[in-house]
C-alpha cells in the first residue's frame, strides 16, 4: 500500500474513532507544497495540508517541524501524528522538495523565469494616521513565489509593513504589493527588498524622498508651459510691432 493511501486510511479511521460517523460522510483532500523564493532554495518551506469537507483541519509546516490543528478534530489528529512516526517522515519534506526541484525536469522549468518589474511610489490613504505610506509593487513575474521586505538604514522593518498575496494577472504572470507606514526622519534611508527565483541575489530598491512623484509631474508640466510661453511671447511681440508699422505707413 502506498504512503498516501496508508495515510488516507489512517485519517479516515482516526476521524471515525473521534466522531463516530460513517467514512462516507467525509470529503478528504491532501495538498503538499514546496514554497521558496531564493535560487539556492535556502528559504525552502514544506507544508502538507489536510482538508476535511473543504476546510483545513491540520497542517505540517517544516518551520515548526510538527503538525498543527485548526479545529477540535484537527488538534486531536495533530497530537496523534506528532506522537507517531508520520511526523518523522514529514520532517524530511524539505529535502524531498529540493531533490525533485533539482531534477532535470524541474531544472528545465526553473529556467522559465521572468524578472519582476519593481516600482516604488508614495500613496495616500483616506483617514490614514501616518504622514507617509510607501508602496513597493512588483509586476509581471514568474514563478509566483516572491518575497518583499523593507529596510530602514539597512535594518529589517516588520511591524510597519503589510503585503498582499501573490495575485495572478490572468496571463501566467503575477503581481504583489507591499505597503509601509512610517514617519520620515531626516537622513534615513528606506529601501524595498525583492527576492525572486529570477534574481541571483536579493534586489534592493532605494526610495528617493527628495520629491514626490506627483510634484515631479507638476514641475514637468509647469516647465513645459514656461518654455512654451517664452517661445510664444517674442512671436506675439514681433507680430504686434509689424501690425503697428503697417498702420503708420498707410496714407491719410
Amino acid at each position: 500500500m502506498s504512503l498516501l493511501k496508508h495515510l488516507s486510511c489512517h485519517l479516515i479511521l482516526t476521524l471515525s474513532v473521534l466522531t463516530g460517523a460513517d467514512c462516507a460522510d467525509y470529503y478528504y483532500i491532501r495538498r503538499a507544497k514546496c514554497i521558496y523564493s531564493s535560487p539556492d532554495f535556502s528559504d525552502m518551506v514544506y507544508t502538507d495540508s489536510f482538508y476535511l469537507n473543504k476546510r483545513l483541519f491540520t497542517q505540517f509546516n517544516s518551520t515548526l517541524r510538527k503538525f498543527v490543528g485548526f479545529n477540535e478534530i484537527g488538534m486531536s489528529v495533530a497530537e496523534s501524528w506528532n506522537n507517531g512516526t508520520f511526523v518523522l517522515t514529514e520532517r524530511n519534506g524539505v529535502d524531498v522538495c529540493k531533490f525533485f526541484i533539482k531534477s532535470d525536469d524541474a531544472t528545465h522549468m526553473l529556467e522559465k523565469v521572468v524578472k519582476p518589474k519593481v516600482k516604488l511610489s508614495s500613496v495616500k490613504r483616506a483617514g490614514g494616521n501616518h504622514p507617509a505610506v510607501l508602496m513597493c509593487s512588483a509586476y509581471e513575474f514568474y514563478p509566483p513565489h516572491i518575497k518583499v521586505s523593507w529596510l530602514r538604514d539597512g535594518k529589517l522593518m516588520t511591524s510597519e509593513a503589510t503585503s498582499t498575496m501573490e495575485m495572478a494577472n490572468g496571463d501566467w504572470y503575477y503581481q504583489i504589493h507591499s505597503e509601509l507606514e512610517y514617519t520620515p526622519k531626516s537622513g534615513e534611508k528606506i529601501s524595498c527588498v525583492v527576492e525572486h527565483a529570477s534574481f541571483n541575489k536579493p534586489m534592493i530598491y532605494d526610495w528617493d524622498p527628495s520629491l514626490p512623484e506627483s510634484d515631479r509631474n507638476k514641475i514637468a508640466i509647469g516647465s513645459f508651459g514656461l518654455v512654451l510661453g517664452i517661445i510664444i511671447a517674442p512671436a506675439g511681440l514681433i507680430y504686434y510691432k509689424k501690425k503697428l508699422a503697417d498702420r503708420i505707413l498707410l496714407p491719410p
